[in-house]
């Protein structure tokens, strides 16, 4: 019989075992996921090898996240944080109610939570403000990280990002779950297939930006245990409290939200055409705004248009909006595709449709699922591979966004180099890479 000593713990199960799952972020590749049957072990993997799991953050979007990652066997979700005391309540009782146990525990500070050692990794879902700051303290803590987007308030806050899980060696997934959505993983094939011909133009919808820096009236701040105003706002500056602010109407307003709301669809729109152009380690170099939209231009010659939609989830002039939200379109001197979270595909000329059979005939997924996405970072955290959307990806999508939006607040063309990650000869435009943080709070990713 095995000793206790040589059973393996956990942990070395998680960095030693499945090396082969999940060649992460390959077109059209899907995320491998070998059955537990496969392995010998029953379709629940025993508690010393399933991966751990807290929450940072409960709002609608973590808990569409939260209840696929309950799904997964070799997931289990032990902790939740948040500073609202009606949220994290909430949340314990959907973790509970799911394993039919009273085990998940709760915090109010997520330095507590990071603090557990037997947690492997976060999921972080707080608002844009908290994202940054909080993946690089779990990945200091020795967290493996998946953030929802976007991921960084500021160019600055991307790169210490990227760099902080860079040095731990943490495995770290960026929400931008479109990467992992077969519809978009199908436009992005046949736009490398060279069936289009030559790309010359990548089409990226997002919001129309806009720039709010009023503040809402005072109220009286609520106990601290019920809502820890002062944690809520963290590194942004201070402002009174405001019961809209808890409640998700933070969006919109310039010390809550990145690059004037462009990176709410950008993140994600910008992150496809950036992976349809095989820029993934580069971006655009020109950004050039007006009124409609936002022109960017590569090395490469390759055109990028961030189109604003006025009415995003209505009608849509100069897109196909039966494809649904988040649209992208890649065109070529030969044809183009067209996709978005409808599941469905369009494209021209007709003949190509046939590349798509396969695909089509399944049942549409919808942009919003994140189950492959999750599916995908797990896996990577057992084999210590690169996920779909890495810091790499989401360094080089997320800062031209941000440099999007620079151009469109500083209403003038800005020139970036894309090694040094500078603009050129403007340095109003490099001051406005970063924002002054609160204290105790400035030197996170110094």
């Amino acid at each position: 019989m095995k000793t206790k000593n040589d059973r393996a713990s956990r942990r070395d199960f998680i960095k030693g075992s499945l090396a082969a799952t999940a060649t992460a972020g390959a077109a059209f590749a899907f995320p491998t996921v070998i059955p537990a049957r496969a392995l010998g072990r029953a379709a629940v993997a025993a508690a010393n090898e399933r991966i751990t799991l807290g929450v940072i953050g409960v709002g609608p979007r973590c808990t569409y996240d939260l209840k696929s990652m309950l799904t997964l066997a070799d997931v289990q979700c032990v902790a939740i944080c948040d500073v609202q005391e009606t949220r994290r309540e909430a949340a314990k009782k959907l973790v509970n109610e799911h394993y039919k146990n009273q085990d998940c525990v709760v915090f109010r500070d997520f330095r507590e939570l990071l603090a557990r050692k037997d947690i492997d990794t976060v999921l972080i879902a707080t608002g844009d403000r908290w994202h940054a700051p909080a993946s690089i303290l779990a990945a200091e803590a020795g967290k493996d990280v998946y953030s929802e987007k976007p991921c960084g308030l500021t160019i600055a806050y991307c790169q210490a990002l990227a760099d902080t899980i860079k040095k731990t060696g943490r495995v770290f997934q960026a929400g931008t779950q479109r990467r992992s959505v077969p519809n978009f993983q199908a436009a992005i094939e046949l736009a490398h297939s060279g069936k289009l011909g030559k790309i010359h133009t990548l089409f990226a919808s997002v919001y129309t930006p806009s720039l709010n820096n009023s503040w809402l009236p005072g109220e009286q701040t609520p106990p601290k245990n019920q809502v820890d105003w002062d944690l809520w706002l963290g590194p942004a500056p201070w402002r009174p409290y405001n019961h809209s602010y808890v409640s998700g109407g933070w969006r919109g307003y310039y010390d809550f939200d990145s690059g004037a709301r462009l990176l709410d669809w950008g993140a994600h729109t910008v992150d496809l055409c950036q992976w349809a152009n095989k820029a993934d380690d580069t971006m655009p170099i020109t950004y050039e705004a007006t009124e409609k939209n936002i022109t960017a231009q590569y090395a490469n010659g390759v055109k990028l248009v961030l189109d604003f939609l006025e009415t995003p989830f209505g009608d849509r002039p100069g897109w196909i909006n039966h494809l649904g939200t988040c649209p992208v379109r890649f065109v070529g001197d030969e044809g183009w595709v067209e996709t978005g979270d409808s599941g469905e595909i369009e494209v021209h000329p007709a003949s190509l449709r046939s590349e798509l059979k396969q695909l089509t005939s399944q049942a549409p997924t919808t942009g919003l699922d994140v189950s492959a996405h999750a599916r995908n970072f797990f896996d990577c955290v057992k084999s210590r591979g690169e996920t779909a959307a890495n810091p790499r990806v989401m360094r080089h999508s997320h800062i031209a966004c941000h440099a999007a939006a620079l151009s469109w607040i500083l209403k003038r063309k800005l020139t970036i180099d894309p090694v040094k990650e500078e603009f050129v000869n403007d340095d109003e435009a490099n001051g406005l890479r970063s924002r002054s943080a609160r204290a105790p709070w400035r030197t996170i990713g110094a």
